[in-house]
């Protein structure tokens, strides 16, 4: 069933009737069958055209006590550990010296607070605005934040989580746009890129397909990668994502196996794809069976499915849930992604096309499907690129 499908029926409901339950700790795996479906909420509402909504999945059947959890609570959900493990990623110094940019709208008043409980618990050096390692401005860099708002600052403390996990040596630059109006979010881009050190920007939030000419120019930044998600709902393409300017970020379900790797991935149901029908195609695609003449999407993926989601902590209250949680969506995806790239280091050259170039070093995911599409590699997992996963999930930073 649909990912949106599903909501409806689930989350009215969620906390009232379903059970609580604990998976058990963040480093383990063994929460990750793919069936029954948990019940989820979007963070964000659907937003308008010229808007957009962040794409942030919580699950609402994961909670530690019946009265709220501490930051105490042994969390649920994928830690550090876990995903550079999966991953295959270095962690002892690499990104040091070097920022990570996340892009959210409206305002997470214990953003800084709640990142210090999520980076205690697992053991990663502080990184606060004393030391240095974290920023949070405004879209014009100052301290004027916009009014708060409950489904963003579950996206935001979720951002903060995954470069922490995946980045723990980079610093963090928060920018907080006024309004999730495409206008302010870009804003809010061009003032990350513009901050000294920054060299990923990741933009966990899309709205419809849309085109480069009207906001191309919030995503353009030689030198500096830019990620995007490709949206929750399944086959169809979403902006940014589709930019030819980003790299798009889809998403799939993560499990441990007995294999060489540990680890196995499908494609995710609800992750995005498809073909834009405004946007140039990446250069690096070309060699690639895309079966869309224009922008094709995903480029590249890792875990979003809330099955397989990973542990967040987040304080303030929104639809009736706060602490640890535990998180999917291509939110997830779009924030290791763009702090892969930071690991790599690859400033001088960054550009969206690299991984095509490099796709060897990347696990090929090639099966699951997101929906009905008439290219079938639009949203059918398979051997090389396909658009619910794109190229596949990093093996290493080799890719990127």
């Amino acid at each position: 069933m649909h990912l949106r499908a599903r909501l409806a029926s689930f989350a009215t409901a969620a906390l009232a009737a379903i059970p609580l339950v604990v998976l058990g700790p963040a480093a383990g795996a063994s929460h990750a069958a793919a069936h029954p479906a948990p019940a989820t909420a979007h963070s964000c509402a659907t937003a308008k055209v010229g808007f957009a909504s962040c794409q942030a999945i919580v699950r609402t059947d994961v909670v530690s006590t019946a009265k709220g959890v501490t930051p105490n609570a042994t969390p649920s959900g994928y830690g550090p550990s876990s995903l550079q493990s999966a991953y295959n990623l270095p962690s002892a110094t690499a990104g040091s010296g070097r920022t990570v940019a996340i892009v959210d709208a409206y305002d997470d008043p214990t953003a800084e607070a709640d990142l210090a409980v999520y980076r205690s618990q697992f053991g990663l050096p502080a990184c606060t605005t004393a030391n240095g390692c974290f920023k949070k401005i405004d879209q014009n860099g100052g301290t004027s934040y916009p009014r708060t708002n409950g489904g963003w600052a579950q996206e935001i403390s979720l951002d903060l989580d995954m470069v922490s996990a995946i980045c723990p040596n980079c610093h963090i630059l928060l920018v907080e746009a006024k309004s999730n109006s495409f206008a302010n979010l870009g804003a809010a881009v061009n003032r990350a890129a513009v901050t000294p050190g920054v060299v990923a920007i990741s933009n966990s939030y899309g709205g419809g397909d849309a085109s480069d000419a009207t906001y191309g120019s919030y995503y353009n930044h030689p030198g500096i990668a830019v990620t995007a998600s490709t949206g929750d709902n399944g086959y169809g393409a979403s902006y940014p994502a589709d930019s030819h300017y980003v790299t798009a970020v889809g998403g799939t379900h993560l499990v441990s196996a007995s294999n060489s790797r540990g680890w196995t991935e499908t494609a995710w149901s609800g992750a995005g794809s498809g073909c834009s029908a405004y946007n140039t195609a990446l250069s690096g695609a070309a060699s690639f069976n895309t079966g869309c003449a224009n922008r094709a999407v995903a480029d590249v993926s890792a875990v979003a499915d809330p099955a397989t989601g990973v542990a967040v902590y987040d304080s303030t209250a929104y639809q009736g849930l706060s602490g640890w949680l535990v998180f999917g969506g291509t939110s997830v995806s779009a924030p290791i992604i763009g702090s892969v790239y930071a690991l790599a280091g690859n400033t001088a050259s960054i550009d969206n096309n690299y991984p095509y170039t490099h796709s060897s070093a990347l696990w090929d995911v090639t099966s699951g499907s997101n929906g009905s599409c008439t290219t079938t590699q639009w949203c059918n997992a398979r051997a090389g690129w396909d658009g619910p996963t794109g190229l596949g999930t990093p093996n290493g930073v080799g890719a990127f």
